[in-house]
């Protein structure tokens, strides 16, 4: 038994190999990382010098300055604004049509869930132009300001993210007993019943990796916020261009700000990861 144990172990060689490639990718990852804090933690005089990978000076200035420099926090609740209610959107739209799919026969089917994964394939920078007449257009005709609105950038961001969250979707319903909802059924539920009090809890992780797509697309896209915004709206990933001026670059409070709109996104990742991880391992793998 020993003998078969040893026979299958991988050999020392390739174990020495792994933890180098394995400490070299740790090292490329935690590097910019490294060099993001301390840049943050120094005066702009030590930044714009000579770069140094130990500050001489620690300084917690640039996490105060941020907010005054430029108005993070109208970019930060703009965002938050944004992505919170594209994630909303794109679940609640994502889960009925997707059990519409999972669960009904209807003419066009197939053709729907084509179409629905066929439009991943597509750039986005090809929808740039489309919106952005179609926002114009709405606004002179009818007087609804979608261009350079919160409510226009969440009906941009709803085309990335709602096709993938609804053919992810079919797939981890289709993976939830149908058995489940014709008991549901019996005991008196309807299809909105058997959706919301079987299916919806039996497929959370699948819900959550869709919510945590949904969310990241929104929270650090720059194109279409570049395009879709103005002063009052812009997002934090267009809000912090504003700390370069025409005479200096805030390198240092670029780097603290960074650090400050990523944390709520880093946090709210690693709360989620066993359900983003289950989610997406379970829509593959159906």
């Amino acid at each position: 038994m020993a003998d078969t144990r040893s026979s299958l172990a991988p050999p020392r060689s390739f174990l020495w190999t792994r933890r180098v490639v394995l400490t070299i990718l740790v090292l490329f990852t935690l590097l910019p990382v490294y060099v993001m804090i301390s840049s943050s933690l120094k005066p702009l005089e030590d930044v714009q010098s000579k770069f140094t990978w130990i500050p001489s000076h620690l300084t917690i200035r640039p996490y105060i300055d941020i907010w005054s420099t430029v108005p993070l926090a109208r970019f930060f609740l703009n965002s938050a604004i944004v992505s919170v209610a594209a994630t909303a959107c794109s679940v609640v739209i994502a889960v009925f049509a997707a059990y519409g799919v999972s669960r009904y026969r209807f003419r066009g089917k197939r053709v729907f869930t084509v179409t629905v994964l066929s439009t991943q394939m597509f750039p986005g920078i090809l929808f740039l132009l489309p919106l952005y007449l179609i926002f114009v257009n709405i606004g002179k005709s009818t007087g609804i300001d979608l261009y350079g609105s919160r409510g226009g950038l969440i009906i941009t961001y709803l085309t990335f993210s709602l096709p993938f969250a609804i053919w992810m979707l079919i797939g981890y319903f289709d993976s939830v007993p149908r058995d489940l909802d014709e008991a549901a059924m019996v005991d008196g539920c309807g299809p909105f019943g058997a959706l919301f009090r079987v299916v919806v809890p039996a497929a959370v992780p699948g819900i959550v990796a869709v919510a945590v797509y949904a969310f990241m697309t929104a929270w650090g896209e720059v194109l279409f916020a570049s395009v879709m915004t103005n002063d009052n709206t812009k997002t934090l990933a267009i809000g912090l261009q504003n700390y370069s001026t025409e005479n200096n670059v805030y390198w240092n409070q670029i780097m603290a700000a960074s650090l400050v709109v990523s944390v709520p996104v880093v946090v709210g990742f690693l709360l989620l990861q066993r359900y983003l991880v289950t989610g997406l391992t379970a829509g593959a793998v159906k």
